[in-house]
């Protein structure tokens, strides 16, 4: 099991354009230290507002050792808060999601407002003040319709991701969506073999069938090469899609953990269907067009989604255990639109539960693969893979300088 040392030792004597060394996709240790430099550190992608229409609507998430609440306040506020009782300690919801008045610890009734202060503690004692044992809180974000949270004590500025969401999602009108389905897979696969196999299409014609109908394979198109200007058809779409009001233009981090780009679908198709056409009849937002092709957006180390005209796609992925991942995903379609009428719920998921499926069983066999003996960092695809060196890259750079303190000295330096 390694410890911090041995991680930055691995980290610095690693090959770029190669594929980690093997204790990254399977050392206890290094998982560990993947939660505790990364997963506790970062913004991560939780939920989507439609997932708490009301009042009292909540869901639950567990992040490696945290447990956590979130939940939408009498006033509209979606707050999140760690699912730990300030009395001892229990979790206070234990369903996945819900929706209650008030936050009830079942083991001894200690009652929470929605906002996280305390209301009732059954016989306490007249010295006990309610004000001091509020739910602690985590830091939460509710933009153009996307959740997000941060288990750090002190957040990263989200300042930019929040201009950048309402800028490219914001015109797909997600607040005014409801969820149409949502899955959940758990792959037997490290996080980061998921992430890497969602930032290529070089396994895409072997394996994706369905997904290739539409979804264009070149990295020119999609990929990290789109950084360098894209193809032609990439520079063509985005221009109408500009001049249709979408916002469609590579805009990227500075330090790339996010990113967002608009590309266009194969041919004249206008969504994920087997026959290229729209699955929901109702366009989301102010999309004015029907061939606005998917908005993409990134967000490491959690996060990929799909924003089309009539529909949103959201993936989000939790780290269970060094080999374990669980996926995902949300359709959200207009909260007017009508199953059966305006769309047909198999045919507006088939793609991607498909895709999925495949998708697990390339991770769990890449997963396999590393975990004999045998195995040795292999070469990236400069053109085919860029979008994974991009991510491996990110990685590389962030754990190293959190584990070398260099992250701290930089933010002290900047102020």
């Amino acid at each position: 099991m390694l410890r911090d040392a041995d991680v930055l030792s691995l980290l610095l004597s690693r090959q770029p354009g190669y594929s980690l060394e093997q204790p990254f996709y399977t050392d206890p240790g290094l998982y560990e230290a993947d939660l505790r430099h990364i997963w506790y550190k970062d913004w991560l992608m939780t939920a989507v507002s439609a997932e708490l229409p009301k009042t009292g609507s909540y869901v639950t998430r567990q992040i490696g050792d945290y447990a956590i609440i979130v939940v939408r306040g009498a006033d509209g506020v979606v707050r999140s808060f760690h699912n730990s009782c300030r009395h001892r300690g229990s979790r206070i919801c234990s369903a996945a999601k819900g929706t209650n008045p008030k936050l009830v610890c079942p083991y001894h009734q200690w009652t929470y407002e929605l906002d996280g202060r305390l209301l009732y503690a059954r016989d306490m004692g007249p010295d006990f003040k309610a004000a001091d044992f509020g739910l602690k809180p985590v830091h939460c974000e509710e933009v153009a319709g996307l959740i997000m949270i941060c288990l750090a004590e002190d957040a990263p500025d989200f300042a930019p991701m929040r201009a950048q969401s309402e800028k490219y999602v914001g015109p797909h009108g997600l607040k005014d969506c409801k969820v149409a389905f949502q899955s959940t897979i758990v792959e037997q696969g490290n996080w980061k073999l998921v992430l890497e196999n969602n930032r290529e299409c070089y396994h895409c014609s072997g394996s994706h069938p369905a997904l290739c109908r539409t979804f264009p394979e070149d990295p020119n198109i999609f990929g990290a090469a789109a950084e360098k200007g894209g193809a032609p058809v990439l520079k063509a779409h985005i221009a109408k899609c500009e001049a249709a009001g979408l916002p469609s233009n590579l805009s990227i981090a500075a330090d790339e953990q996010w990113r967002f780009i608009r590309i266009p679908f194969l041919g004249d198709a206008t969504s994920y269907t087997m026959d290229g056409k729209s699955a929901v009849n109702r366009r989301v937002g102010d999309v004015a067009i029907d061939d606005a092709g998917s908005c993409l957006l990134y967000h490491y180390p959690n996060s990929w989604n799909h924003f089309l005209s009539d529909q949103g796609l959201i993936f989000h992925v939790t780290p269970i255990s060094p080999t374990q991942t669980e996926v995902t995903t949300t359709w959200l379609v207009h909260k007017d639109a009508v199953e059966g009428v305006d769309y047909d719920l198999e045919r507006l998921t088939e793609v991607w539960i498909a895709t999925n499926n495949e998708d697990r069983a390339i991770v769990e066999e890449n997963q396999r693969g590393i975990n004999s003996p045998a195995y040795v960092p292999g070469p990236y695809s400069a053109h085919h893979e860029s979008g994974v060196i991009q991510f491996v890259d990110w990685y590389a750079r962030i754990m190293t300088g959190r584990l070398t303190g260099r992250g701290k000295r930089a933010l002290m330096a900047a102020e």
